[in-house]
């Protein structure tokens, strides 16, 4: 964690309802526990350690929320992982907790919202997208498993005649509505969530990258600047973590994700677009992703690189895609764009495990992070308070790592993904 920045220009940080200017890790400090990084899980680790009463130091290499945290497509969709996955490594009852755990995550955040008054333009109802009759298949699947599970979100299929009562687009044969899923405003909620962290009496250093972690029985933290000592780790650094812990290093890999924002429009061409102002997204690898902003810009998100290059031009790349779904946005005005990698694991499963007994860490959300980080939060808070229950069913999943570093990783993730991405053209 070694790059010291301001945010990026994105939208966001435009639009950020305050920034942050923590001062710098300078000499020593103590505490219980001491966080590496100021995104999501951190924060939201932070937030439920004070709540308990513990003593807490965060430090962050540039600002909170400067990451995929303050940088990603705002949507905010219920489910920690495919219990599938989870049924076939470790049994039913790891499954049922698991499902348990993909609808408390979004539930997390929506109490957060409320309990500190954040502002960050929450809005609720979420459209997945039919490219194909199969998309159409699994959204039907996708109903009655949720109706055995009673969840308890209205969720509804759309077919292909109903469709422009939801999107302006004729490009799509058919949806899923959810309206328990929506979309905020990701930097200024985890902006808020700091702020009400500190409010608390958490220490939140800025501008101070970790040089050094001493895990074992006297557990500490280096900055070039200061040395926090502390009872507990937690690593919540993700795709930008890097080789801070060696003992993660590899475990995910960093994958580039890409948004642009439009000018504002007409309140009409709005709604046009989204009449319901609901969060998109198609059921491709490489997928589309849309919303309206509060001042009814189209954020359009997509073309996860895996291979490790950032495009020339962010625009140039996305407009196309955007112009294909919304031809009425051909002549609209760009005026933001931006990037940011997200943690990539190899089997789709966070991480979340142990590192010589007094360090944790979670990681790895592969682009599905705004629920899922804040619930990794609450289940690294859950752990230090003697709570393993969830912590365990994800501590015991085999996850695998490419050799290399990065620079075998991410060609080679990228030459997976590209197999998929013809499935999809097919």
């Amino acid at each position: 964690m070694t790059d010291s920045r301001e945010h990026t220009r994105s939208y966001y940080a435009a639009t950020a309802n305050a920034a942050t200017n923590f001062a710098r890790l300078d000499g020593e400090d103590r505490c219980d526990v001491v966080i590496v990084g100021g995104g999501f899980t951190g924060v939201s680790a932070m937030l439920h350690l004070v709540e308990r009463g513990y003593d807490v130091v965060l430090l962050e290499a540039n600002r909170i929320g400067w990451g995929a945290s303050g940088r990603n497509g705002g949507q905010l969709i219920d489910g920690f992982v495919e219990q599938e996955k989870i049924e076939k490594r470790l049994g039913a009852g790891a499954a049922k907790i698991a499902y348990e755990m993909g609808l408390e995550c979004r539930d997390i955040v929506i109490d957060r919202i409320e309990k500190y008054s954040i502002d960050c333009d929450l809005k609720f109802g979420f459209l997945d997208l039919a490219l194909s009759d199969r998309d159409m298949r699994d959204f039907e699947k996708t109903i009655e498993a949720k109706i055995k599970a009673a969840y308890p979100h209205e969720v509804r299929l759309v077919e292909k005649k109903e469709m422009p009562e939801f999107i302006g687009s004729d490009r799509y044969l058919g949806g899923l509505v959810n309206r328990g899923n929506g979309h905020l405003h990701p930097l200024n909620l985890c902006i808020g969530e700091a702020l009400a962290a500190q409010g608390l009496g958490a220490r939140i250093f800025e501008r101070s990258p970790v040089t050094r972690i001493h895990n074992g029985t006297a557990p500490q933290v280096e900055t070039a600047t200061g040395t926090v000592h502390a009872r507990k780790i937690l690593l919540a650094g993700n795709a930008y973590l890097g080789k801070t812990e060696p003992k993660l290093s590899g475990a995910v890999i960093p994958a580039g994700s890409y948004i642009i924002a439009t000018e504002p429009l007409t309140p009409e061409l709005a709604r046009e677009l989204l009449p319901f102002d609901m969060a998109c997204c198609d059921q491709r690898v490489a997928l589309d992703y849309f919303r309206l902003s509060a001042d009814k810009r189209l954020l359009f998100g997509g073309m996860c690189n895996y291979s490790g290059r950032v495009p020339r031009s962010i625009t140039a790349s996305l407009r196309p895609n955007m112009v294909k779904v919304f031809p009425q946005l051909a002549d609209k005005r760009i005026d933001y764009e931006w990037g940011g990698n997200i943690a990539i694991s190899i089997n789709r499963v966070p991480q979340l495990g142990r590192i010589e007994n007094n360090t944790y860490y979670a990681q790895g959300y592969s682009g599905h992070g705004v629920a899922p980080t804040h619930l990794a939060g609450k289940i690294l808070a859950d752990v230090v308070a003697g709570d393993s229950e969830q912590f365990d069913v994800f501590s015991k999943v085999r996850h695998w790592r490419l050799p290399g570093g990065k620079w075998f990783a991410n060609p080679a993730l990228a030459l997976g993904m590209l197999y998929f991405r013809v499935k999809d053209w097919f």
